[in-house]
């Protein structure tokens, strides 16, 4: 399955997105965790930015 969300990405429209990870800090245990989102390349600065 993964391989054909790749596939989609990488021709026509999808060249438009990236798949973005983000670690994210727990304020309860202090451990990391990963955030994984595709985004518009648009709104990579401003997924990074927010907590």
């Amino acid at each position: 399955m993964a391989k054909k969300v790749v596939a989609t990405l990488k021709s026509g429209k999808g060249k438009e997105f990236s798949k973005v990870i983000k670690m994210v800090k727990s304020p309860k245990t202090g451990a990391y965790s990963f955030k994984e989102e595709v985004v518009h390349n648009d709104h990579i600065k401003e997924f990074l930015k927010e907590k």
